[in-house]
């Protein structure tokens, strides 16, 4: 069975918008895009590399797909395996595009989520892709976040639990500080609540 990993990069209030550049995502007026440059270290982007490098197929919001659907088919040295990888893609208005293998899901995208995770093949990471995170976490369907902390509030924006979560359990599998105060962790789903 495959699993959903969720990637990203979130602040201490659980932003996750626009961490790359000022003009990543704009919506809602978000005015901070770009805010994880001034923590980039060695450490960081060693752990970055590592998990840029595992096997691995994308699932994606439509708005993250439409972002990098014409950056990475330029880019794909700084990424290994993001150009073959299969893309599924979550959009009720999307249908087609030119960065593939590409699979265009819509309907009801839990279930279609459910039924590829079922299948065999490699792990799906998500990174950005904010609504359709929320649709994961309601149908439960994320088995591990990796995920980087950043040592700043952002007070607006787009963020990882923005409609709350089910109850689940996790356990930490991985973790490490880097210089710049930036807590790369690992979180793997354990296999209830504990009721302490």
């Amino acid at each position: 069975m495959r699993k959903v990993i969720v990637l990203e990069h979130i602040s201490l209030d659980g932003v996750i918008q626009a961490p790359g550049g000022p003009d990543e995502d704009t919506s809602g007026g978000f005015a901070h895009g770009g805010w994880i440059a001034s923590h980039s270290d060695a450490v960081l982007g060693t752990a970055l590399r590592r998990q840029m490098n595992l096997p691995f197929d994308l699932l994606l919001g439509r708005k993250t797909f439409d972002i990098w659907a014409p950056y990475w088919p330029q880019h794909g040295e700084a990424w290994p395996g993001v150009n073959t990888a299969t893309k599924y893609i979550a959009s009720n208005t999307l249908t087609a595009g030119e960065w593939q293998p590409s699979v265009f899901l819509s309907g009801d995208i839990a279930e279609k989520v459910a039924q590829i995770k079922r299948q065999p093949g490699r792990d799906l990471h998500v990174w950005g892709s904010g609504n359709l995170i929320q649709t994961l976490l309601k149908h439960d369907l994320i088995d591990t976040f990796w995920l980087m902390i950043y040592p700043i509030t952002l007070g607006v924006g787009k963020r990882l639990f923005a409609d709350g979560a089910i109850p689940m359990a996790f356990q930490v599998t991985e973790s490490q500080v880097t210089p710049n105060g930036v807590i790369v962790v690992n979180y793997e789903r354990a296999s209830a609540l504990n009721s302490k």
